[in-house]
């Protein structure tokens, strides 16, 4: 039997996708016919070859093609991609996606059509790029109790921060290369204030812990606050700077975890130079899982890209061609989305679905960098106003004077956000005080 597949878009990923369907390849590929192609225009240079015949703007037109068997979304945004998706699912389409801004908002709607059409929809593209996680977590991995997962699992991010720990770059220089070289767009925002990255910890935590994540709920922090300064004092403490996505189970979740029991959050994290996650540089992505009776595994690789992308989708396509062939009427169960199909569409209100612990409530390591005049007693006010909050301190010490302004840079210990938080409210009004710069989480 030939499968027919709908191709929506044909731009970096699409391509890499056709490339790989048209080359002699996995034998499973054989039963695979580009049926129809949606683009913008019908008249721009491409670098694959398709039949005139075969491209087509009207995307509608392909998800409700009765001859196509496979709808393969690889547009993005959120509209009209959430759109096309239900249309093909109510057509009987199969739906291959690396759209992870769409599931991570729209994932309930989407899961719940699929269930009732009894057709499967497969993302394995949508995080990671080319690291299988998905599959994994949803299969390798599902014996386990999954305590934690960590992730550095945006590209651009990685590599401007990166940038600036190699080159002693700041943050607009280093976003500047990264634009050159096509790593970032012309409006980096998604990326570079962690939204990219909360899509993608949502739909992992979604997987990871069986429970439906609120996308909206996610604490979020970018990294354009972080200056070559702080790199530089935090590589001399033996720490890096990584844009981290965590999903994990509180010290009170025992052996269970609903959405309000998980502490899942996106932001800059100070990871000492020994851990796993602090050697992944550039545009590589990795993800950490904490399991029992598992222990800890990383898989890392490239994370974005015409090449990995287009390897996950290609992936997805043949797992389903193989499930297809099988004769099977109902879709694979282990490559469903079970958490989200008891998730209530359109009712964000219900008490327990919200994602995640606050960050008042959570314990973490900080590091702070405090502009002061240089005088004697600032370094004692600095330490008493932590002192009135709770918050202990492993290291103060006076760093550089620019203009009878001093650097006080501090390590605490593992204290209460809500304490630190306080602590560091009541030293901004401290008469000697000109700012703070710098003020980021750190994680052993």
């Amino acid at each position: 039997m030939v499968y027919r597949v709908g191709l929506l878009g044909l731009g970096t990923v699409g391509t890499g996708v056709v490339q790989i369907l048209q080359r002699p390849g996995h034998f499973l590929l054989q039963a695979v016919d580009i049926g129809a192609v949606g683009v913008r225009s019908l008249n721009k240079p491409r670098e694959v070859q398709i039949p005139p015949e075969r491209l087509t703007t009207d995307l509608e037109r392909i998800v409700s093609d009765p001859e196509i068997d496979v709808v393969i979304e690889l547009m993005g945004g959120l509209e009209p991609a959430r759109s096309l998706i239900l249309k093909a699912i109510d057509h009987g389409k199969q739906v291959i996606t690396a759209n992870k801004a769409v599931i991570a908002r729209h994932g309930a709607e989407i899961f719940q059509a699929a269930a009732q059409a009894k057709v499967s929809v497969l993302l394995e593209a949508a995080v990671a790029g080319g690291i299988p996680i998905l599959q994994p977590l949803q299969q390798s991995l599902r014996a386990n109790q999954i305590r934690a997962v960590w992730g550095i699992i945006n590209g651009t991010t990685n590599f401007i921060l990166s940038q600036m720990t190699q080159e002693d770059s700041s943050f607009e220089e280093a976003l500047a290369v990264a634009q050159a070289r096509g790593y970032a767009e012309a409006d980096p925002s998604a990326d570079v204030e962690g939204w990219d990255a909360a899509d993608k910890i949502a739909i992992l935590a979604s997987l990871a812990f069986g429970v439906p994540v609120q996308r909206e709920a996610i604490p979020c922090e970018g990294i354009r606050d972080i200056s070559a300064t702080d790199i530089r004092y935090a590589r001399e403490w033996g720490f890096t700077f990584k844009l981290l996505a965590i999903a994990q189970r509180s010290p009170l979740a025992a052996s269970s975890a609903s959405p309000s029991q998980l502490d899942i959050r996106v932001h800059p994290t100070l990871l000492p130079l020994t851990h796993p996650l602090a050697s992944i540089n550039g545009v590589e992505n990795a993800v950490l899982v904490q399991g029992d009776p598992l222990g800890q595994v990383v898989l890392s690789g490239p994370g974005a890209g015409r090449g990995p992308t287009a390897s996950a989708v290609v992936g997805d396509l043949l797992t389903l061609i193989a499930h297809l062939q099988t004769g099977a009427q109902a879709p694979n169960p282990l490559l469903g989305f079970s958490p989200l199909l008891t998730f209530p569409v359109g009712d964000a209100e219900q008490p327990g679905l919200k994602a995640g612990i606050p960050l008042a409530e959570l314990e973490a390591e900080f590091y702070v960098r405090v502009l002061a005049q240089d005088q004697p007693g600032v370094i004692g006010a600095i330490g008493t106003c932590f002192g009135n909050h709770r918050v202990s301190l492993e290291s103060i010490t006076q760093k550089e004077c620019h203009r009878e302004q001093a650097e006080i840079v501090i390590l605490t210990h593992t204290v209460r956000e809500a304490d630190c938080q306080q602590a560091i409210a009541e030293i901004r009004q401290l008469p000697q005080v000109a700012g703070i710069p710098g003020l980021f989480r750190v994680l052993r």
